[in-house]
């Protein structure tokens, strides 16, 4: 039995479980078996011998991205996601059950070209304890590709789409009833779709996603945490994040560049309420593509940059000193206190003609 997202939404809507189809599709419904080129992480977590949960990671690296498009043709991509449910750790000690699309949050980025086509498939793990779908703002097509990519537990859709328009666009889960929450559990990415011609030329990406999560414990408590509906529904979250884990990407898991180079942000807002204020402290955003345009002028020296939920940004920055950048939301208690923050150490020679400490002054 392969039911179509109409049915679903009709057995949800008459109060038939959601478990129950899946059931019913599992025993039905062969399961293709994943590609070998996909790295999902484990979904769930296990009793390690020492007593402690066992993690894995979740935390998508922000230097993992696919390189600039440089040629001047259209291609044939074939790309394939998995819906992983992975217990990871939002911060040392906290377990916390995330919803992915590849074991990452962010997940994956995807970059084409204009005029490019993209075959997408979507698995969803015969073990998973839900529906999942895929949305990606850069389709024409119904619910952005998610009518046609809806998978319950243990099964597999594939979409084509041509690339019509430029720019930096979200994609996400959108299971009708519970797209919130799982955006908020981390299943959003970034599509890029490059104009012809490309974009100028920079030294190093970077690729960020920002998002709420909603728990009943505390950032600093001990112990796994409870996803929290009531505090999504009230729009006031526990942790504001950059992929996924609390100031995950500052210390040792910093973002590194050398003074002298040009870095690139790609920036996806994946909500699923909030507004972000994105800002470089110590540095300014040199060049931007407000809500991820590429067909309207970018704009020049902008210190920050508003990115609605389901939006992007892409915003380069000089480095012509040395120093560890923190880029915020500057929403500031979200920064300080929820964790929406991330580090580029930029190493390098002095240019004390761009920037000095002056001796202590003297008292009269």
């Amino acid at each position: 039995m392969d039911l179509s997202r109409r049915e679903l939404l009709w057995m949800l809507g008459s109060g038939a479980t959601l478990l129950g189809a899946a059931a019913a599709a599992q025993a039905a419904t062969p399961v293709s078996a994943p590609s070998s080129a996909l790295t999902p992480a484990a979904a769930g977590g296990v009793e390690a011998p020492s007593g402690k949960i066992s993690t894995v990671p979740v935390m998508s690296d922000p230097t993992k991205i696919p390189p600039p498009i440089s040629r001047n043709h259209s291609v044939h991509h074939q790309v394939e996601f998995e819906a992983v449910e992975a217990l990871g750790e939002i911060e040392p000690g906290a377990p916390f059950t995330y919803m992915t699309f590849n074991g990452q949050t962010p997940g994956p980025m995807i970059r084409v070209r204009v005029g490019d086509t993209v075959e997408l498939t979507l698995h969803n793990k015969r073990n998973s304890g839900t529906w999942h779908s895929l949305d990606l703002h850069a389709v024409y097509g119904p619910g952005g590709g998610a009518d046609d990519l809806t998978v319950l537990p243990g099964q597999t859709r594939a979409i084509a789409f041509k690339a019509t328009y430029p720019g930096a666009f979200i994609y996400h889960c959108a299971v009708p009833g519970e797209m919130d929450k799982h955006m908020a559990l981390g299943m959003f990415g970034m599509i890029v779709v490059e104009p012809e011609g490309g974009l100028p030329h920079v030294d190093r990406e970077f690729y960020l996603g920002q998002n709420e999560i909603y728990t009943k414990q505390p950032p600093g408590s001990q112990g796994p945490r409870e996803f929290d509906f009531e505090r999504m529904l009230a729009e006031n979250p526990t942790y504001v994040v950059f992929n996924g884990v609390y100031r995950g990407l500052t210390g040792p898991h910093a973002m590194k560049a050398k003074v002298g180079e040009t870095v690139r942000v790609f920036l996806v807002n994946g909500g699923p309420n909030l507004q972000s204020s994105f800002h470089p402290i110590g540095n300014i955003w040199s060049r931007v593509w407000l809500m991820g345009s590429f067909v309207m002028p970018h704009m020049r020296f902008l210190q920050s940059v508003p990115i609605p939920p389901g939006n992007a940004i892409v915003s380069d920055m000089d480095l012509p000193v040395p120093q560890t950048i923190k880029l915020v939301d500057h929403a500031m208690s979200r920064a300080l206190r929820k964790g929406a923050i991330a580090e580029i150490v930029v190493t390098g020679p002095e240019h004390p003609e761009i920037f000095r400490a002056l001796p202590t002054p003297k008292k009269s």
